[in-house]
């Protein structure tokens, strides 16, 4: 004798088995790219060797199928600040959808999106509220969005070289005209460089500026704000009644060895803060836009005006849960403290190579957000090779580097920017001793190569190749 199921009684279906899936197509991963998404990125992936296979990911490391590991120094491009997989945040993920809430109904409040605002805001002691979207460019988008209505004004100042996201607003304020080109028209909004007081005073006067928006260290090319620039930035922007806007989806959460960048420097509070990548834990999508009570107030200034900013998947229970987590395992295992002995370690150790090494002229960065820059060498012959490179494209010596990196040495890196010779390094916030030492005796053998001859300069011929092809 069957029996009906009840209303509440989930059904099972046998037609979607996640595992047989991949196991069946996994291997056409780069055709599927190729034929239905960038195609670009399978041809960049392959022209450079990096077209690997990774199997699997803990922690700092990935796995190919033969075993080999794989040291992880780009964390996602931050977004893996506790590492993959981390144990308390897959429990978390996997209590919440055990917990089978009704979420998103958008007419209730839920109580993990005020859990983690009050943990958030708890390291922002002068700022009052939250709004949750799902992205670094969002956050930023809700920024420029507040900080135009509270203050009436159209513009919005940002800093030269700056990354804020590619959205069309966020793109209003990036300051690298490669990705800026062929979506015009954008706002109306004007770029000023790092750490120029007097450019940015001379903007202000015009009366129509609403806010500057800065990252404390820029991604691109890892440079940091001056010292005092923020701070005095902050006064400069107050006197003309206008904001303070602190980018810190990248820097944010621990990875300059402080909560916030912005807190290096004493007695900057900026207006508003935005933050997202490692907030998510490395699994759910999750941006934050932290304000001060008064802005919120005027954005939502009425009952009509519930909605006037919102996001449809934004304070979902899997990211509040996952945000809630990530807060959690930084306080119990002193990840931000971490970053800080960990990167100071990592960076003093490559500045000692700068005596070493002529094609290095310097490391600089906080915490573990650490740029590595490639300059002219003084020897004839490798003048020579450098200039060849620098006339093909600029930022090829840097690619020299990357490429060995993780062909001879299993160590994921990144360029820091196009046209730059700068390797960023931004690891997951867990590593230590081992990793470092790991990173820095491969590294030392790639520029010992660089600097005899070595096979590092026949990829550069090829390279040189490429990009003269592609001209």
């Amino acid at each position: 004798m069957t029996t009906a199921k009840s209303a509440s009684e989930p059904s099972r279906t046998e037609s979607f088995d996640l595992g047989a899936l991949l196991a069946e197509r996994g291997a056409e991963r780069y055709e599927l790219h190729t034929q239905y998404l960038n195609h670009q990125l399978p041809r960049m992936l392959r022209t450079i060797g990096f077209d690997k296979v990774y199997e699997r990911a803990e922690g700092a490391y990935f796995w190919d199928a033969d075993g080999n590991d794989y040291l992880d120094m780009l964390a996602g491009f931050g977004v893996m600040g506790l590492g993959r997989h981390h144990p308390v945040v897959r429990r978390a993920l996997h209590d919440v959808l055990d917990a089978s809430l009704a979420d998103l109904t958008r007419f209730d409040c839920q109580p993990l999106p005020g859990l983690l605002a009050e943990r958030l805001l708890a390291h922002s002691p002068h700022l009052d509220r939250v709004f949750f979207g799902n992205s670094g460019t969002e956050a930023v988008e809700g920024a420029l969005k507040f900080a135009r209505y509270a203050t009436g004004r159209p513009r919005v100042l940002y800093c030269e070289h700056a990354f804020h996201g590619l959205t069309t607003g966020s793109l209003s304020v990036n300051g690298e005209s490669g990705f800026r080109d062929g979506f015009a028209p954008l706002l109306p909004d004007t770029a000023v460089p790092l750490g120029d007081l007097d450019a940015l005073e001379r903007e202000l006067r015009k009366g129509d500026v609403a806010a500057l928006i800065v990252e404390p260290i820029q991604g691109k090319g890892v440079h940091e704000a001056p010292p005092g620039y923020l701070r005095a930035a902050q006064e400069l922007l107050h006197r003309h009644k206008a904001l303070l806007i602190a980018d810190e989806v990248q820097t944010g959460l621990g990875r300059t060895g402080a909560f916030y960048a912005h807190q290096h420097e004493e007695g900057v509070e900026p207006d508003l803060v935005c933050v997202a990548k490692a907030l998510s834990g490395g699994y759910v999508p999750v941006g934050a836009t932290l304000g001060r009570d008064w802005i919120f107030r005027k954005v939502y200034s009425s009952m009509d005006r519930v909605l006037v900013h919102s996001a449809s998947f934004g304070a979902n229970a899997q990211a509040m849960a996952a945000g809630l987590a990530v807060l959690s395992v930084m306080e119990d295992e002193r990840i931000v403290a971490n970053a800080r002995s960990t990167g100071e370690l990592l960076r003093t150790r490559l500045a000692a190579l700068t005596e070493k090494y002529e094609l290095l002229a310097g490391v600089r960065g906080r915490g573990l957000m650490i740029g590595i820059e490639f300059g002219r060498p003084r020897s004839l012959k490798l003048r020579g090779r450098w200039a060849m490179l620098q006339a093909a494209r600029k930022g090829l010596f840097a690619q020299m580097v990357v490429v060995p990196l993780l062909q001879r040495h299993r160590i994921l890196t990144q360029v820091s920017g196009d046209h730059m010779e700068v390797i960023k390094l931004i690891p997951p916030l867990i590593i230590g001793e081992r990793e470092v030492d790991r990173f820095v005796d491969a590294f030392t053998a790639v520029m010992d190569d660089a600097h005899d001859g070595g096979l590092v300069w026949e990829f550069g011929r090829t390279l040189v190749k490429q990009a003269v092809a592609h001209r």
